[in-house]
């Protein structure tokens, strides 16, 4: 069996906050390391204030533009009144994809114990791209980086992985 090649991935990172800009968003900068490290594109970057319609918003644009794979949000996963992020993108959600939150708060388990349970990150397909909603600070982006995205991004990963599936969607 042949090595297989790495495929470069074009990235879209949004950070969710009311408070946060270009030049103090920490964990939308862990990701963006974290992707270009790894070889992939980032294809955008924004921040969007925690509100349903903006999030949504964005997310409508980046799932409708061909050239944006995968998406990255950070922010606003959390129980708090202003997290929404899970509800702006559960309407344009076409699969969920529920062991993303389930390995990310096992792992984050292994980090922060109990306090893994207020985090309700989540994923899915949305038409052909991908979504992965994280929570907003940097070590949970860190977290959700390293110990699950850079391999499930990447197409030489084994068994399987998402970049293998993408002609697919």
């Amino acid at each position: 069996m042949s090595e297989r090649a790495f495929v470069p991935v074009q990235i879209a990172v949004m950070t969710v906050s009311d408070t946060r800009t270009l030049d103090d968003d920490r964990s939308g900068a862990v990701l963006i390391e974290g992707l270009q490290a790894a070889g992939h594109t980032l294809a955008a970057r924004t921040i969007v204030r925690d509100d349903i319609q903006a999030i949504q918003a964005q997310l409508r644009a980046w799932i409708a533009d061909p050239s944006v794979q995968v998406v990255l949000a950070t922010g606003g996963t959390g129980i708090t009144a202003r997290d929404v992020t899970p509800e702006a993108l559960a309407p344009l959600v076409t699969k969920a994809i529920p062991g993303f939150g389930e390995l990310f708060r096992w792992l984050s388990f292994e980090e922060i114990g109990t306090s893994t349970i207020q985090s309700r990150a989540t994923a899915g397909l949305c038409g052909s791209t991908l979504v992965f909603a994280l929570p907003g600070s940097p070590g949970a982006c860190r977290t959700a980086w390293t110990k699950i995205l850079v391999q499930q991004l990447d197409a030489r990963h084994r068994p399987c992985n998402f970049v293998e599936l993408m002609d697919r969607y």
